[in-house]
């Protein structure tokens, strides 16, 4: 599946949360650290889809950017998937 999928998939009307989440690579003491954080959250599909449009459309060059939707109420551990970001070795040299 492309990137363009897994967000149309997320953009589901299904009444459950919408989660974006920002991946990037900082430097830190001359150390290079990953970072993955939860930068916007609603219900509201179309709020979702404009927000994650805005962030792709001025975000870094190494910024990554996924959007999840995820049910209320939920280990979210427990999910086949739940939302993360990989930062591999790769991304910290």
């Amino acid at each position: 599946m492309t990137y363009q999928d897994y967000v149309e998939m997320a953009l589901e009307e299904n009444g459950q949360t919408k989660l974006i989440l920002k991946g990037e690579v900082s430097i830190e003491q001359s150390e290079k650290i990953g970072v993955v954080s939860i930068v916007f959250i609603t219900k509201n599909v179309q709020k979702a889809k404009l927000k994650l449009d805005e962030l792709n459309s001025n975000k870094n060059e190494d910024d990554y950017y996924m959007l999840y939707s995820c049910p209320e109420d939920t280990d979210l551990t427990e999910l086949s998937h739940y939302p993360s970001i990989q930062i591999t070795k790769e991304d910290l040299e």
